[in-house]
């Protein structure tokens, strides 16, 4: 009976734990009782031990955007109770202290928070919205006697209605480039032929100068070039033999 009787006045808090104590008589006691093996009155008073480990805890939140754009949102949290406050926290609130205050005061901070910026921003400046998120429920969350250790914007998505708009104004942003660059392609071309017309006609200008100039010495002087232009070429195949003028011309067929 006695070894009963001890067993049932002792309780034990595990590492990262804390205990508040119940007294039937005098209620909460201010005294927070760290880990160990512990005595206590027994059938008067009673162990109410919390974990002060930061745990996580992910809060999904659907709210507005500045020009009213759906906005899913999810928020994840490590939180832990400051450990002094836990009296005041198992009074005011209870055990369950973050079913009770976590969800709604970060759908409060979020709602707030994104009604700042439109959803084009919510985009480009996410790591500002995290930023202002995190300070301002560090502070709300202060005020229960908890602390937020990370906070973070896990994910964030918009409506049906704005992805196809979204995607709708990238089909007509490419749209517009091929048509740019078709236009500008059509412009170099139109630039090419005026460039190449305005070189023939300075040619024609410059032969026809040289006509009247040169009369037709010019005309027989091309005719030499392109004639030993060709007999060059023709010179360089194998299957070719020339004879002097009058001679039949032998070809040398491969074997």
């Amino acid at each position: 009976v006695a070894g009963g009787v001890v067993n049932s006045a002792l309780y034990n808090v595990d590492a990262g734990h804390r205990a508040v104590i119940f007294d039937r008589f005098r209620g909460v006691q201010d005294v927070v009782v760290g880990e160990g093996t512990h005595f206590l009155i027994p059938w008067v008073q009673k162990p109410i031990i919390f974990d002060c480990r930061s745990r996580p805890r992910n809060i999904p939140v659907i709210t507005g955007s500045k020009d009213l754009q759906n906005v899913n949102i999810t928020l994840r949290i490590l939180f832990r109770p400051v450990t002094a406050q836990l009296p005041r926290i198992f009074t005011s609130i209870g055990e369950d202290y973050d079913e009770r205050v976590l969800p709604s005061i970060t759908t409060e901070i979020l709602k707030s928070v994104v009604a700042r910026f439109d959803a084009g921003e919510l985009i480009t400046q996410r790591e500002l919205v995290s930023r202002q998120v995190s300070e301002d429920l560090t502070e709300r969350a202060a005020t229960f006697g908890l602390i937020l250790d990370d906070v973070s914007l896990t994910h964030l998505t918009f409506g049906k209605e704005f992805t196809e708009a979204v995607e709708m104004k990238q089909v007509a942003q490419q749209e517009a480039e091929r048509a740019r660059f078709i236009v500008e392609k059509a412009e170099q071309q139109k630039k090419a032929a005026v460039i190449s017309a305005e070189g023939d006609s300075k040619a024609a200008e410059l032969i026809a100068n040289s006509l009247a100039t040169a009369g037709d010495g010019l005309i027989e002087l091309r005719k030499l070039e392109a004639a030993e232009d060709i007999a060059y070429q023709l010179s360089r195949s194998r299957n070719i033999t020339y004879l002097p003028s009058g001679q039949s011309v032998l070809l040398q067929l491969p074997q």
